[in-house]
C-alpha cells in the first residue's frame, strides 16, 4: 500500500494495467480461499461455528458497503475525501483481522492470505492516492495517508493475531469462515467489478486464471 501510494502520488497507471492487476489479484485471492481457508474450515469439524462465521461475514460486508457509501456521500464536495478514507480504513481493519486469524490458524494459512491481500492493498493504495491527489493535495499528504492506512492494516493484523493465537478451535473456525466470506466479497463485488469497469481483453482476463494457477502450483509443489 505504501509503494502504491508513492506511485499513485506521482503518476496514474493506465486503465488496462489496473484491470490486469485486479484480475490477477482476484485469481490469487480466490485460490487462497479454495486451497487453504475452505479446507481448514471444513476439516475443523465444527459446522455450527463455520456457518455462523460465514453468515456474520456476509452481513458485515454488506453493512460495510452501506456504511462506506454513506461516508463517501457525506464527503462529496469537500476539499479532503474524509468519507472515502474512512471507508478504506474500515476495509483495512477487516483485512487485518483476516490476516491475524490466518496466522492464528497456522503460518501456512497466514502467508497465503498475506500474499493474496498484498495485491488488493496495492490496488487500494493506488485508488486512495488517485482520489486524494484529485483534490489538489500535496504528494507528501497523499503518501502520508497511504502510510497511515498501511499502519491501520498492520495494527489490526497484530491485534487479531495476539487475541486469537491459542484460542479455542471454535473461535478460530468462526473467524476463518468470517474471513472466507469477506474475501469472497472482495473478489466478486470489488476486484472483478472494478476490473470490468476499466475494460478488459482476453489477455487481461486470462490473468485471473494465471493468478489462481500460481497458488495452485505452489500448493501442488509444496
Amino acid at each position: 500500500m505504501i509503494a502504491a501510494g508513492i506511485i499513485g502520488a506521482l503518476a496514474s497507471l493506465p486503465t488496462v494495467w489496473r484491470s490486469a492487476v485486479q484480475h490477477f489479484a482476484a485469481g490469487i485471492v480466490f485460490a487462497a480461499i479454495a486451497t487453504e481457508i475452505v479446507p481448514g474450515v471444513m476439516h475443523a469439524g465444527i459446522p455450527g461455528a463455520a456457518l455462523a462465521g460465514f453468515a456474520a461475514g456476509v452481513a458485515a460486508m454488506f453493512a460495510m458497503r452501506s456504511l462506506a457509501a454513506r461516508l463517501e456521500r457525506g464527503s462529496e464536495g469537500k476539499a479532503f475525501p474524509l468519507g472515502f478514507v474512512a471507508a478504506v480504513s474500515i476495509d483495512c481493519v477487516i483485512d487485518g483481522i483476516v490476516i491475524g486469524t490466518g496466522f492464528a490458524a497456522g503460518a501456512r494459512e497466514g502467508v497465503l492470505i498475506v500474499a493474496a491481500l498484498a495485491l488488493e492493498m496495492f490496488f487500494l493504495g493506488l485508488t486512495a492516492a488517485d482520489t486524494i491527489r484529485a483534490t489538489g493535495a500535496r504528494i507528501t499528504r497523499v503518501v502520508a495517508v497511504c502510510v497511515g492506512l498501511a499502519l491501520v492494516l498492520g495494527a489490526s493484523a497484530l491485534i487479531g493475531y495476539s487475541l486469537l493465537v491459542g484460542a479455542p478451535a471454535a473461535i478460530v473456525t468462526t473467524l476463518l469462515a468470517f474471513g472466507c466470506a469477506a474475501l469472497l466479497y472482495l473478489v466478486t463485488e470489488e476486484l472483478l467489478v472494478r476490473a470490468h469497469e476499466h475494460g478488459e481483453t482476453t489477455l487481461v482476463t486470462s490473468l485471473f486464471f494465471l493468478g489462481f494457477m500460481a497458488i495452485l502450483a505452489a500448493e501442488l509443489l509444496s
